[in-house]
């Protein structure tokens, strides 16, 4: 079955043998033993669909925590100053901010930067350090960044300053001769934890170091902010960060944070927190301030307990971010989706000289989103081009980023599975390309323009009771997608364009059952003309979610994909 959009539909192929065996072990649903499977979920994992688990501290005896510990804590007792040096998106912004909550809750003598986009460049440099020494400290800790700074790191040897990186970015030999590393890439014993974003490793780290120093602050209350930098990163709410997940909605209260409060109560949500609160309200509105030139004010405004404060920067963040979707927009307008498309290249590479370089990483998500293809946006800037990538989930961006600055392709880069940024000249382009394109046709990754549903379900399925047992699960995010179903022979009735770019409708079945639906971002894609205007029946993919509006829940499908009934395809009765 090929879809409007050109993709085929498979349904996932899933062992009834295992199916049985979960059903019977658990007395789980069907539909949630099939999940369970499709995820290949272990049996950690597996407890916690039913059971509520506490959250441990799986780095207790990890010789590059306790040697890192072991720094700052002789950096602590003997009162030397300390610099927090974070990346200026949501995951280095949080896991700046723990620092500040930990070391004003100590008395200890610090300051913290945030590079600026274009005037500082990405992360730890010397040219930055020559100008953060200035203040005078003894400690630099490098947070979500500092894996491929060796020349900056050896420019803190020389002036006798020590260092410590905690990141999750790609790291090469030879490592930057830092006085301690943590980044579980390293290879050092806890790989299997690279997964973890840099906020959720500033956590655990500590976590460890108030229980070596016996203070008194609860880290765990600011737990909340880990999951919103790994949902932020896109990092898998698998394994650990399901546990993460799940403790931090559990016990989080948002009354008692005052800057999530705070941009709560500025877009009018009354709700419990959410996964997609966190997703698509709270990390577009802090990432807005590092790409339009006010990198600081996402830390300012989380590490904050001061209301004024809090509504300042929020007010100014929400601005930023609103002037971020009017230049989005624009950009996005002037692509050519449609050429795109005919070039039909495994990774999509685009330049436009012209492209706000503070957003060419959004631009870049919308076309790895669109296409399903790994894709990188470039820009000019100032005599060089920047730019940035975001991968689909098979693909290590980050490697191949690393691999480009090892063979000079780039001036400097980096980035983790998922997403990278980096700088090259602009007569480099052309190679650059050729050997992303050449690393993608070699590697294992498979674009095959398939679109895989877990089932097929009946329209009568559409209820709570199915609904429930489906968020059992949750909550849902890269590597625990939200479920996807495929429903058959519906037709299209009252739809109407929301916001200029979603299209609510109503969708029927031959039995006269109504679900309500929804499409995001029409504009450009031939789903939306069809929901538009199509008169004929259609066969839809589809996830159901739960809409909450003036605190009344209903069920609703987001819908996915569709595709058109030809006269010789049969129909299935309700």
């Amino acid at each position: 079955m090929i879809s409007v959009s050109g993709k085929r539909w498979e349904q996932k192929k899933i062992n009834q043998n295992l199916v049985d065996k979960l059903k019977q072990d658990f007395n789980f649903s069907d539909i949630l033993s099939r999940l369970i499977i499709s995820r290949k979920f272990d049996d950690d994992e597996i407890a916690t669909i039913n059971t509520d688990l506490d959250l441990n501290n799986i780095f207790l005896n990890n010789e590059d925590f306790n040697q890192s510990i072991k720094l700052v804590v002789n950096c602590i007792n003997n009162n030397e100053k300390i610099c927090i040096l974070g990346d200026y998106d949501v995951d280095g912004s949080a896991a700046t901010s723990l620092f500040v909550k930990f070391l004003e809750s100590i008395n200890h003598s610090f300051f913290y930067y945030i590079p600026d986009r274009e005037k500082d460049g990405y992360g730890a440099t010397k040219k930055l350090f020559q100008k953060l020494i200035l203040e005078k400290p003894k400690l630099i800790i490098m947070v979500d960044c500092g894996s491929t700074s060796n020349e900056a790191i050896n420019f803190l040897n020389e002036n006798e300053i020590k260092s410590l990186i905690i990141d999750h970015h790609e790291i090469n030999k030879p490592f930057p001769n830092a006085n301690s590393i943590i980044n579980p890439k390293q290879d050092n014993g806890y790989k299997e934890y690279d997964y973890l974003c840099a906020t959720s490793l500033s956590y655990f780290f500590l976590d460890l170091l108030i229980k070596e120093i016996k203070s008194e602050i609860n880290i765990a209350d600011y737990l909340i902010y880990v999951l919103l930098a790994t949902v932020c990163d896109v990092m898998p709410l698998r394994k650990l960060n399901r546990l993460i997940a799940l403790n931090a909605l559990k016990n989080f209260d948002i009354t008692k944070n005052v800057p999530l409060n705070t941009l709560f109560e500025l877009n009018d949500k009354k709700n419990k927190i959410n996964i997609n609160d966190l997703g698509y309200l709270i990390g577009p509105i802090l990432n807005a301030g590092g790409r339009l030139g006010k990198s600081q004010y996402a830390t300012e405004l989380l590490s904050s307990n001061n209301n004024q404060v809090a509504m300042n920067r929020s007010n100014h963040l929400i601005k930023l971010n609103n002037k971020r979707k009017e230049i989005e927009t624009l950009m996005l307008n002037e692509i050519d989706f449609l050429k795109i498309e005919k070039e039909n290249k495994e990774v999509i590479i685009y330049y436009n000289p012209n492209i706000n370089e503070g957003l060419i990483g959004i631009i870049a998500a919308r076309l790895k989103d669109y296409f399903n293809k790994p894709s990188i946006v470039i820009t000019a800037s100032n005599k060089l081009l920047k730019g940035s990538a975001r991968s689909v989930y098979n693909y290590n961006i980050g490697r191949v980023i690393k691999n480009s600055l090892d063979k000079e392709l780039i001036i400097n880069g980096g980035g983790h599975n998922m997403a990278a940024g980096f700088t090259l000249n602009k007569v480099s382009l052309k190679s650059f390309e050729n050997y992303i394109l050449e690393d993608y046709s070699k590697s294992n990754a498979v674009n095959n323009n398939i679109f895989t549903y877990e089932s097929e379900i009946s329209s009568l399925a559409f209820n709570q009771d199915f609904y429930d047992d489906i968020k059992k699960l949750e909550p849902f995010g890269t590597g625990n997608l939200v479920p996807t179903f495929m429903l058959r022979d519906l037709r299209i009735t009252k739809p109407i364009v929301l916001n200029n770019k979603h299209i609510s409708t109503i969708l029927r079945s031959k039995t006269g059952f109504s679900i309500k639906s929804i499409f995001f971002d029409y504009i450009n894609t031939k789903i939306g003309e069809y929901l538009m205007s199509y008169k004929n029946n259609i066969n839809v993919i589809g996830q159901i979610n739960e809409n909450i509006w003036n605190n009344k829940k209903t069920l609703q499908l987001t819908i996915r994909d569709l595709s058109l009934i030809h006269i010789s395809e049969p129909t299935r009765p309700e």
